[in-house]
């Protein structure tokens, strides 16, 4: 038969949600401020952005950039044995930081080689009592997301006893430090010394020490290093300091409650030495003596910072350079970088693990497999726009997985693949399996372009999506497909799982969403395809729900389209898999419009299991397929009290994705 096949992607009739933005009036005014000297720039400032990314900015972003572990696997560490094997290894590694690892002996040396992302957990990795160490040579390091602290000898305030540093490197190349705490070290807290080049040192937290953060220790003039949005607060001195950097750019930094001593020379905020060429732009200096200065051979020149109580040298003098003829970058306003750098720098519980495809990875089920099994802390998978043309199978053991495309529209990013049930089986047609627990996917398109038309099979199921995990949810995602696109299921009939589909398209013919996982599907556009025929095109759910789960599918909010013509769509029949008599469907169509195609009896029997021992209702549908006959049950007011998107999600876990996404 003619088979007249649509592939539109229409968005869903309804508005999406809007995103929540940063507010951007964080500015303070307070008594004793003032302008430094020299005029607020007026270049152009690159696109507002979020607080954070993955991707580093500044001077390491050029020569090639620093991506860190990016194509490695991801681990997760908990003690000092497993951080130093997975920190030293050769080869590429993601390392995420979990609770606390104490270092023994007191100050040793964790070595990171090259090619190596450290990352904490949440807001409470860190490192207590150890440093970071990268030795020359050593390129391509991010370290992210940290506390590192506590290596402090009493007595030692200088430094001269014990070097024990926080991160310390000599000689490196490519590596960006970001969102870290550094607090109460011996020596310095971050020591990026002899030559070292392409380095950006981002939103970290400087505290509780003398020498917070020096850069040098050599003749030669070749550093080059971005410093910004930085919170120096209760440190003496080095604010940095540098020493014969070839360009150092310092913005939007903080440096507050300066350490007061009394002494006269070395309380100091930043510090331009030898021939470094240093540009200080928007930082805001509060109750700091000596904000800036500069030595005779070198060149800073400063604009837009904000003063509060200071006292001694602002030096500014030469050319220094200009740090967008290398990189483009926002200035924040100095009158808020107090607010934002407070709210912003240091770890973050929301800053987590991004692998990009196919920047880090080439394929989607790279990505997958990168992931460590076991995973209990959230990680992205972002897919840039394109047809990723793969099979891609989440296993059970690797939960808490986010599939996000990038793409300004779910078209934009399609996995796509076109196996029918005859090769295979109806799991094994499927474009996408997801056994694991905790999965959302966002903004994609998800295929089977098998074409039903075109050959004759007995097995034309040709799924683009299977779940067999609990807490799944799909948002702003498409599914394309005819016979049984989309398969929400449970590893077994008594075990329930559970799918939240909003804002989201489908389309197919026979049978197209049906499995027995509690699913709910809000705010779509479900388009039932024809098949050319001008009595039966097929049928758009095909639930077997558990008998002892009073949730299966609850379709609400939504729209019903198709362009089979009128009377000959079913809202769909009850599949008992096997002849399996617990397999009981439920499926409640509410709140929905409904397209002239729908049958006048929109209910059939199927393999000899009547519709009518079976749980189909409407409720307060309409639209020109709506109508309320003695072949179309309708739920009561009563009842469908009981039948909400949180009754059918809840669980026992007060599972409510509905009201966070």
């Amino acid at each position: 038969m003619t088979h007249l096949r649509s592939k539109r992607l229409p968005r869903p009739g309804f508005a999406l949600a809007a995103v929540a933005g940063l507010v951007a009036a964080l500015g303070l005014g307070a008594t004793g401020e003032s302008a430094a000297a020299g005029p607020a720039p007026t270049a152009k400032s690159a696109p507002a952005a979020i607080r954070w990314t993955d991707e580093a900015h500044g001077f390491a972003s050029l020569a090639g950039g620093t991506t860190g572990g990016a194509g490695g696997k991801v681990v997760t560490v908990t003690d000092q044995a497993s951080l130093a094997k997975y920190a030293a290894a050769e080869e590429p590694y993601v390392i995420r930081v979990a609770g606390s690892v104490a270092v023994a002996p007191f100050g040793s040396d964790i070595v990171v080689a090259s090619n190596k992302t450290i990352i904490g957990v949440g807001d409470t990795g860190e490192i207590v009592h150890g440093e970071l160490h990268l030795n020359p040579g050593t390129h391509n390091v991010i370290i992210r997301n940290l506390t590192i602290r506590d290596s402090y000898v009493e007595g030692d305030w200088d430094g001269k006893t014990s070097d024990f540093d926080a991160i310390q490197m000599d000689a490196v190349h490519h590596v960006w430090i970001d969102h870290n705490r550094f607090t109460h070290m011996g020596d310095g807290l971050l020591d990026i010394r002899k030559d070292s080049q392409y380095v950006t040192v981002s939103y970290n937290q400087f505290s509780n020490h003398n020498k917070a953060f020096g850069i040098g220790w050599t003749s030669n003039v070749q550093t080059q290093i971005t410093v910004d949005h930085n919170w120096f607060n209760g440190t003496k001195q080095r604010n940095p300091s540098a020493d014969n950097c070839a360009y150092a750019h310092l913005y939007n930094n903080y440096v507050s409650a300066q350490v007061a001593d009394g002494d006269p020379v070395w309380t100091y905020g930043n510090w331009s030495r030898g021939r470094t060429k240093m540009v200080i732009e928007n930082s805001y200096y509060d109750r700091v003596q000596h904000p800036y200065q500069a030595d005779a051979t070198a060149e800073l020149v400063e604009r837009g910072s904000i003063l509060r109580k200071t006292s001694g040298r602002t030096d500014e003098w030469g050319a220094a350079f200009a740090p967008r003829d290398f990189y483009d970058y926002r200035l924040d306003p100095a009158r808020a970088v107090p607010a934002r750098v407070k709210k912003f720098s240091g770890p973050q519980q929301r800053l987590g693990v991004t692998l990009h495809v196919p920047g880090a990875y080439p394929t989607v089920q790279a990505a997958v497999g990168a992931v460590p099994d076991g995973n209990d802390v959230p990680v992205t998978i972002a897919v840039a726009p394109g047809t990723y043309r793969e099979k891609v199978f989440i296993p059970a053991g690797k939960p808490n997985i986010e599939l996000r495309g990038t793409g300004r529209d779910r078209s934009d990013t399609v996995i796509v693949f076109d196996t029918p049930a005859e090769y295979g089986g109806s799991t094994g047609s499927a474009t996408v399996r997801i056994a694991a627990d905790d999965v959302t996917a966002r903004n994609l398109t998800f295929s089977n372009d098998f074409d039903e038309a075109s050959v004759e099979l007995k097995g034309e199921q040709a799924l683009a999506m299977k779940t067999t995990g609990d807490r799944i949810v799909f948002e702003n995602t498409a599914f394309l497909g005819n016979q049984d696109t989309l398969m929400t299921d449970s590893p077994k009939l008594n075990v329930l799982s559970r799918v939240y589909v909003r804002d989201s398209y489908i389309e197919g013919d026979v049978d197209f969403i049906y499995g027995r996982a509690t699913t709910v599907i809000e705010r779509s556009v479900i388009k039932a395809l024809s098949r050319g025929s001008t009595t039966n095109n097929g049928w758009v759910t095909a639930a077997s729900t558990w008998t002892g789960n009073p949730y299966g599918f609850l379709i609400t909010r939504s729209k019903i389209v198709s362009d089979a013509p009128d009377g000959s769509f079913h809202l769909g029949r009850p599949w008992h898999p096997g002849g399996e008599p617990n397999a009981v469907a439920q499926v409640l169509i509410r709140d929905t419009r409904l397209p002239a195609a729908i049958k006048s009896s929109p209910w059939t029997d199927m393999s000899g299991f009547s519709w009518k021992d079976a749980r189909l209702t409407e409720y307060r549908n309409y639209g020109p397929g709506a109508a309320v006959t003695p072949d179309r049950p309708q739920m009561s007011d009563q009842d469908a009290r009981t039948h909400t998107v949180t009754a059918y999600l809840k669980g026992d876990d007060d599972w409510a994705p509905h009201t966070r996404h």
